[in-house]
Parts: structure tokens; C-alpha cells; sequence
């Protein structure tokens, strides 16, 4: 149930209204971060410094130009799966490394309980993930759960060579379901908006109201001193 990347490389490079690899502020810290020899070694720098620099967010849902775009999750150093793999997109594109963006639908067991009684589901459509231009040939990175959440809720911290797929991995260090994907739904040079915001408001109707001004930490916090 593999996605196959059909992009090609060269429409991969240039800035998009949220993939905003142009923004003065995104390509200063993709110089900062892009440490390395080459091209892979420079994406897998880039890839740990979004994934544990910005702190994963999942009810930083504005979903606008804006609200997605790579320079907001920058500036406020939080964002969630889908606006952190526009960040690490942008961030590769202002090195010289194709990137894209990827999504699938998956059934989520890490949640809180406000996230659990607003969607009504644990299954997550549009889970995105960065599609990467490595030695040739497209990778998946997903940025997004940074280590301190990992660490709370004991699940594996996604790695990244360069070579191979990362994607989360089915159970969690005690064994328990964490993530199933379910279907992929492609890869796309920029976020597609309309397709995603039409798919959350019939499958998640109370979402913005459900999680508006949420403490997203205080929250997880909480959940993990209950011990679920």
C-alpha cells in the first residue's frame, strides 16, 4: 500500500505559497541546519533539526495559506504533521534538494482525550509526510512527533538515513498499537488545500470548535499521568 512518486524532481525545487522555500527566515535556518558533505547528509541534518527544533502540535490547525505554510511553523516553532512537512520541504528545496509532500490516511492510537471526543475517530486523514529527492530516488521522511513527545508517550522516535522509508512504526515500546497506515494518498508539489479541508470538515465537523485554544503539552501531560 506504497505510494509511488511519480514528481519529477526538477518540479520539486521552486517555492510554493506554503511550501515557502523563499522566505528569508526559512532560508537562513536551512543553512544553519544543513550540515553535511552532500546532499544526503544535509537532508538528514535538516530532517532531525524540524522534527525536534519545532515542537509537534496537533491543534495548531489553521488551515490557510498562512496557517499551513513552512515559514509560520518556523516563527512560532510549533506546527503539526502536515505544516511540519511543508517546513522540512521548504528547508530542502532552499538547499537544492527536491522535495515533495505526502499523505496517507492512518489510524492513530497517540491522542488526547479532547482530540479523542472532538473527531469522534483515531482515524487521521491527510497525515502528512516529506517526500525527499535522495541519490536518485524518492524517500519518506515524517518530521513530525518531535523526541520529548516521543519519549512521553514511549514511542519509537522516528529515524532518517537518507535510504530508506521512515515511517511510524505499528506499536509502541510496550507493545501496544500506535499507527496503521490505511491508504496513501500520493505526493504532491504543494499542499492540496481545498482536497484536505473538504475532506476534515466531513469526517471532523466539530473539529475547529473541539479544539480551538487547546494546550496541546498541558494536555499530553495530563494524558500520560493517567497512564494511557
Amino acid at each position: 500500500m506504497n505510494a509511488i512518486n511519480t514528481l519529477d524532481p526538477a518540479a520539486c525545487l521552486a517555492p510554493t505559497p506554503i511550501v515557502d522555500s523563499d522566505h528569508p527566515a526559512v532560508v537562513a535556518y536551512a543553512r544553519e541546519n544543513a550540515v553535511g558533505n552532500d546532499a544526503r547528509e544535509r537532508a538528514i541534518a535538516l530532517y532531525y533539526a524540524v522534527r525536534d527544533d519545532i515542537r509537534y502540535d496537533a491543534y495548531d490547525l489553521q488551515l490557510t495559506v498562512h496557517g499551513l505554510s513552512a515559514s509560520r511553523a518556523l516563527e512560532i516553532g510549533r506546527g503539526w504533521c502536515v505544516s511540519k512537512a511543508a517546513l522540512l520541504a521548504a528547508c530542502l528545496r532552499a538547499e537544492g534538494i527536491p522535495a515533495a509532500l505526502g499523505y496517507a490516511d492512518v489510524r492513530n492510537h497517540l491522542s488526547t482525550e479532547r482530540m479523542r471526543q472532538t473527531m469522534q475517530t483515531d482515524v487521521f486523514y491527510w497525515h502528512g509526510y516529506t517526500a525527499v529527492w535522495v541519490e536518485d530516488r524518492w524517500v519518506k521522511a515524517t518530521p513530525a512527533f518531535n523526541r520529548e513527545l516521543c519519549e512521553k508517550f514511549r514511542i519509537r522516535s522516528l529515524e532518517f538515513d537518507g535510504g530508506e522509508d521512515s515511517i511510524y512504526h505499528p506499536y509502541d515500546l510496550d507493545g501496544r498499537q500506535h499507527m496503521e497506515y490505511l491508504a496513501y494518498r500520493g505526493e504532491f508539489t504543494d499542499v492540496p488545500l481545498e482536497q484536505l479541508v473538504a475532506d476534515f470538515r466531513r469526517h471532523y465537523p466539530h473539529l475547529a470548535e473541539g479544539l480551538d485554544g487547546g494546550d496541546f503539552d498541558r494536555e499530553v501531560d495530563a494524558e500520560v499521568s493517567r497512564g494511557t
